[in-house]
């Protein structure tokens, strides 16, 4: 799920005085305009509320997949209706290639940077916000202090050579980092960190990681560092 997605993509959103089934139309009729290849329904369980998507997943080529044993390379090449995710599902989009994505929101706010991020449209009960056109021009952030910058430079980097994202090394040196030079981060905060990441377009679950442990240590905790690690700190 790269910042602002090659593919369409769309999330029906959901308010007070909307309902859970004209959420749900307006998330087929989006995905009924959208060229590709045959419809996938990803719901959290099998058995769910919806007389649309039950009618839909009933049409033949349509296939409905759940949660348990899934796995992106399922949307490749498919036109997809992904239903209800939390933010970690939300997350695990990040590698997808599907042809057409929509999106059933839960509500609240686990969407919300998942919407930043890719830059939807909208499709609301009222009406279609459609994406956001001056995101390329977006300035960059200023750089973090204390080296801050470089760090976290050079884990993205490192990240980025992983199919799955940080490994417990970077994570580790992190860690250290973190309580061998309290001092250095003292002054930063936990959204910086986040917003830094991001703009270095790291995988969502290793912004989640960074953020997280930087929140720990401002929380007082401590980490356990596995022993080859425990007295570094970065340059």
């Amino acid at each position: 799920m790269p910042t602002n997605a090659t593919y369409p993509a769309a999330i029906s959103r959901i308010s007070e005085d909307d309902s859970r089934e004209a959420q749900n139309l307006r998330a087929l009729r989006w995905l009924a305009t959208q060229k590709g290849g045959p419809v996938i329904v990803v719901t959290p369980q099998k058995d769910f509320d919806g007389d649309s998507l039950k009618h839909l997943i009933k049409r033949p080529g349509v296939t409905q997949q759940t949660w348990r044993g899934f796995s992106v390379g399922m949307l490749r090449g498919r036109r997809v209706i992904y239903c209800w995710p939390d933010r970690q599902h939300l997350n695990d989009l990040w590698d997808a290639e599907p042809d057409a994505l929509v999106v059933i929101e839960h509500g609240g706010t686990e969407a919300a940077v998942w919407i930043e991020d890719v830059n939807p449209v909208q499709l609301l009960k009222d009406g279609t916000v459609q994406p956001r056109s001056d995101t390329a021009d977006a300035a960059p952030s200023e750089p973090l202090p204390n080296g801050v910058e470089g760090i976290l430079e050079y884990v993205a980097q490192m990240a980025a050579g992983y199919s799955s994202g940080l490994k417990w090394n970077e994570e580790d040196m992190l860690k250290a980092d973190m309580m061998n030079r309290p001092e250095r981060w003292v002054s930063i905060t936990v959204e910086q960190v986040r917003a830094k990441c991001r703009e270095l377009q790291m995988r969502p679950n290793d912004v989640d990681t960074v953020a997280g442990f930087l929140q720990r240590r401002k929380d007082g905790r401590r980490f356990n560092v596995r022993s080859s690690y425990k007295n570094f700190q970065f340059n």
